[in-house]
């Protein structure tokens, strides 16, 4: 009998870094599935990944439990398990101006999409993931750990994102594995949707800035990924790994 190909499910995956990952782990002949609240990105996905046979796209949003229920059903039916879910959905805009100002439901929609969305993704995935002894990543950020003003809303799930992991690594092991990704600067120009023409070059002061040389790309991303899903990382979980170039160990003080 022959074996069926692993299965990775991503969040957010039709545009920006969740799309680095899909294509990264389309071209490595895994099944997989792309869930996103854009529709219209969605679609351009299948195109734009050349219509794969190994690729479902589902429209969703991840703070709706209903929703995420029914994609993960979709998702194990259609590839007859799950391996791997990559938490990656959430509201990419840092800025939600002075907390004077800041309104309730801007705060709440944030947690909701950002945070919750990946606990209910865990919560119905996680009996999929005991079969296979899968693995739970989710995409954080380097602003959990450092910040630029009026960025409250946004740093508190990705520091959340960060504590939910270790968490659930403890809680699953060793069934299931959880690690997360803080990416830093990710160059997410070309694989953002509706974007209608190639971005300009990144200057050269740009990338110097970054001890490693350059500014990230989602590929750095989906590598880490794809050593984290893989049998060789059996012995990792309950980590954050800082994707960002070296910059938050670099001391930087105005002259």
């Amino acid at each position: 009998m022959t074996q069926k190909p692993p299965v990775i499910l991503i969040t957010g995956g039709a545009q920006g870094i969740g799309k680095g990952i899909a294509s990264y782990f389309l071209k490595k002949n895994w099944q997989v599935v792309v869930c996103d609240q854009d529709a219209e990105a969605n679609r351009a996905c299948r195109e734009d990944f050349g219509r794969p046979d190994n690729l479902l796209l589902i429209d969703m949003d991840v703070s709706r439990e209903a929703e995420v229920a029914s994609a993960v059903a979709e998702a194990t039916q259609w590839g007859g398990r799950l391996d791997a879910l990559v938490n990656n959905a959430g509201l990419a805009d840092p800025d939600t101006g002075p907390i004077e100002t800041l309104e309730l439901a801007q705060w709440q929609r944030r947690i909701d999409v950002n945070l919750t969305g990946a606990f209910l993704m865990a919560k119905h995935a996680v009996p999929h993931l005991r079969g296979t002894q899968g693995s739970i990543v989710n995409i954080a950020s380097t602003r959990a750990l450092q910040s630029e003003p009026n960025s409250e809303a946004y740093a508190a799930t990705k520091g959340g994102l960060i504590a939910l992991t270790h968490a659930l690594a403890v809680s699953l092991g060793p069934d299931v594995r959880a690690n997360s990704i803080s990416p830093g600067w990710i160059d997410v120009r070309a694989w953002q949707a509706h974007t209608p023409s190639e971005p300009e070059p990144l200057s050269a002061a740009d990338h110097e800035q970054h001890p490693s040389g350059r500014v990230g790309t989602p590929g750095d991303v989906a590598a880490m990924v794809a050593y984290l899903v893989s049998p060789e990382a059996r012995f990792v979980t309950g980590q954050n790994f800082v994707m960002d170039g070296g910059m938050t160990r670099k001391m930087i003080y105005e002259e």
